[in-house]
């Protein structure tokens, strides 16, 4: 089943055009990624596929119906970036209403609200206000309102922006679990987290549809990647030494202290291994080695 299908979307302000005839489909399953520069149309795309905007020429389905349509409520949510709660009000209060504009009795509102704050392990926060609450504690009670009413399709727009590390694994633990429930869109520029997250990208520039990748076709075999800590010596004497490893075809430099190994993995299988070993012959300090590209080297570096 398809949980988006655009055709020749476009969506124009005065002499601006914000997205660009933009075809694609979308199927239910793991979450996706939708990347691209500040000014690439991302925010424009999400507010069209929740209705907000209209497109200027174009459709869009979402699950099967028209954007905007009636027949999505309770169906689609979609967290914004700049999100927030209101300081007069306790968290339970403030999700009971969200679960009663959703069509929930006051009673089953409550119990709606419970189940959120379970599911992203916040249950004691119910009484509590916003002011008690840590940043990190506010992003995942704002991800239970976003998962109210058990949706099909969930937009997140940079739900890790701001949070430190422990709170970022808290929040791609959150995503994963509920990620067998729902189809998660989520909007963000750190594609090292993205990369973990999600299983395609779609990438928009200057409001086109550049590409859609499959994050596991960067790992394919005829790349590895090491990544070092830190480079304990010229950057070309690490190429040189690399590429007299048989087998390797090529290598590249990306920064930060990144080298992209292109070889033959038919005939050298093991090639990591005797990476490894040079790795240790010359003392290098490196970070890790990854069978295959990072993200963004698929997208940017090719």
């Amino acid at each position: 089943m398809n949980i988006l299908n655009c055709q020749g979307l476009t969506k124009q302000y005065g002499n601006l055009k914000a997205l660009r005839s933009i075809d694609l489909s979308l199927e239910v399953g793991a979450p996706i990624a939708l990347i691209g520069p500040n000014g690439a149309g991302k925010t424009t795309f999400f507010s069209i596929i929740c209705g907000f905007l209209r497109p200027s020429s174009g459709s869009v389905e979402v699950l099967g119906c028209n954007s905007g349509s009636s027949s999505l409520h309770g169906r689609l949510s979609a967290l914004p970036q700049d999100a927030n709660l209101d300081p007069r009000f306790s968290i339970g209060h403030q999700l009971r209403l969200f679960a009663q504009l959703q069509g929930f009795s006051s009673a089953q509102s409550k119990t709606e609200a419970m189940r959120v704050l379970e599911q992203v392990g916040l249950p004691e926060t119910y009484t509590m206000k916003p002011e008690a609450l840590s940043h990190g504690m506010r992003k995942r009670v704002l991800f239970a309102q976003a998962l109210m009413g058990k949706p099909e399709l969930i937009l997140l727009d940079e739900p890790t922006a701001g949070l430190d590390p422990p709170n970022v694994k808290v929040m791609r633990g959150l995503i994963a679990d509920a990620a067998s429930s729902a189809t998660f869109i989520i909007s963000s520029h750190n594609l090292d987290e993205l990369e973990k997250v999600c299983s395609s990208v779609v990438h928009l520039e200057k409001g086109k549809l550049k590409s859609v990748v499959r994050i596991d076709q960067a790992k394919s075999s005829g790349y590895l990647t090491l990544v070092m800590s830190e480079l304990t010596e010229p950057e070309a004497n690490i190429r040189t030494v690399l590429s007299a490893i048989p087998g390797v075809d090529d290598v590249s430099f990306n920064a930060p202290n990144r080298f992209l190994l292109n070889y033959d993995p038919e005939n050298y299988p093991h090639l990591d291994l005797h990476v490894m070993q040079q790795v240790a012959a010359q003392g290098w300090k490196y970070r890790q080695i990854v069978n295959g590209r990072t993200l963004e080297d698929q997208l940017y570096f090719e």
